[in-house]
């Protein structure tokens, strides 16, 4: 096709008109969702994270930003990325908003979009993409959070601090939890620190306030080999199946509790088997006509911080009645351990804790509503941060959306993201003009 050059000047002329004849906040919102796709497109799934274009990406961001930054390797190719916006009052204690870059693997075959496109369905305004909700989004809502704020020429009272970390998905333990630990830390002399949430099928965002302990339990089952067609008592296939029935049945009680509205999910012990390993190998799969002499099945179970489940009475229960000696059977525990004292770690969501009230507070400022309290049903980076004494959050601004973190077509509608990102700024707000007066009533700066 060609086009003579006068034709070309008018249609850059009509294109030219468009554009300007945009509001200037459809303008904004493509750019915001721009970043947030690009974001995205970065590879970071396990077990080969590309850390460093995501660090490259953060820091063009920081850039733009006139934030200070810097890049921290306590782990080689580990890159954590911590920016800092300076506060007016560097004194009083620092908020620290923290985000991990890792994302857990994918299967492409299983999506209907590509996982790393970033793809914004244009009839329904989804962006699909590995990290949309876990957890991509928070860390650049609290990028363009902070944009917003600076264009309206707000400065913050308090420090704000934003740390973008390794290693999340597989424990935290190359990330997080070396950053917690350490001198660069303990200098930030952070107050409050906001982290990871959970998606809301329902209008009402969630906040969290602790998490569930994890355990991993691998039960082993002997016995002795035999033909596959005799009928032995006491084989190892037959007391493992009895212990899985026994693990099924008490899932099934607390799993029911969930499901009447009793509890949530995170107030009760969840047990899921995740792997079961038997057999003779063979060239073709397995010996069909040999019982296994020995047989194993793989739990991931996640327990309460709270009294009414205590942990020796559950391992009494795993002692007694899902791997019994008596059935020639033995047991291995593995547990994340919160503190030495084994007191569990918790961040108060009542009065005593002004940070929980003044969440509450700028949220309902932006028009958000709130769940009640809740504990987090996995785990996230938030448990190094509780284990220093600090107050942790758990929140990620996504209302009216299915749950679909680690799931096939994970996704974000862009409305809530961009909601989610006003949310952020009234939350920022509250944050960094807070004052706590000298009598012991909180304030808040002329800023609010």
């Amino acid at each position: 096709m060609t086009m003579s050059f006068n034709g070309f000047h008018r249609l850059y002329y009509i294109i030219s008109i468009a554009l300007l004849l945009q509001p200037p906040s459809a303008i904004a919102g493509d750019s915001i969702l721009s970043r947030f796709q690009q974001y995205l497109q970065i590879n970071t799934s396990h077990p080969s994270p590309n850390y460093h274009q995501a660090a490259d990406f953060i820091l063009s961001q920081a850039k733009s930003l006139s934030l200070e930054s810097r890049t921290i390797e306590f782990v080689k190719n580990k890159p954590l990325i911590l920016l800092k916006w300076p506060g007016k009052n560097p004194d009083l204690p620092s908020i620290l908003l923290n985000s991990h870059t890792d994302v857990v693997p994918v299967e492409p075959h299983k999506w209907s979009h590509p996982p790393f496109d970033a793809t914004i369905d244009p009839e329904n305004g989804n962006i699909y993409a590995r990290g949309s909700q876990d957890m991509k989004c928070v860390g650049l809502q609290y990028l363009e959070a902070i944009r917003k704020l600076k264009d309206s020429k707000f400065e913050p009272l308090r420090t704000i601090y934003v740390s973008f970390v390794p290693d999340e998905e597989i424990g935290g333990l190359d990330g997080a939890k070396r950053f917690a630990n350490s001198k660069i830390f303990d200098e930030m002399n952070v107050g409050i620190v906001l982290d990871e949430g959970l998606a809301s099928p329902e209008d009402k965002y969630r906040l969290f306030y602790a998490e569930r302990r994890a355990m991993s339990l691998v039960i082993k089952a002997t016995g002795a080999p035999g033909h596959g067609a005799k009928m032995y008592d006491n084989t190892a296939m037959e007391n493992l199946l009895k212990s899985i029935e026994s693990v099924r049945r008490f899932r099934a009680s607390q799993f029911d509790l969930v499901k009447a509205g009793v509890k949530a999910e995170g107030e009760v012990i969840s047990v899921n088997m995740v792997f079961l390993k038997a057999g003779t190998p063979s060239p073709t799969g397995f010996v069909m006509n040999l019982q296994p002499s020995e047989a194993q099945a793989g739990f991931d179970i996640r327990v309460p911080p709270i009294a009414d489940h205590d942990q020796a009475s559950l391992e009494r229960r795993i002692a007694e009645e899902w791997a019994p000696a008596s059935r020639n059977m033995t047991f291995e525990i593995r547990q994340f351990k919160q503190k030495d004292s084994g007191k569990p770690i918790l961040t108060a969501y009542d009065s005593s804790n002004p940070w929980w009230t003044l969440i509450e507070e700028a949220i309902v400022k932006a028009k958000g509503k709130i769940g009640k309290p809740e504990i987090f049903p996995a785990s996230t980076d938030a448990r190094y941060f509780r284990m220093k004494g600090v107050h942790a959050i758990g929140f990620s601004p996504m209302a009216n959306t299915p749950i679909l973190l680690h799931d096939h077509n994970e996704f974000l509608n862009k409305e809530e993201y961009l909601k989610g990102i006003e949310v952020y700024e009234s939350i920022l707000k509250a944050f960094a003009s807070f004052v706590e007066a000298k009598n012991g009533e909180d304030s808040l700066g002329d800023e609010l």
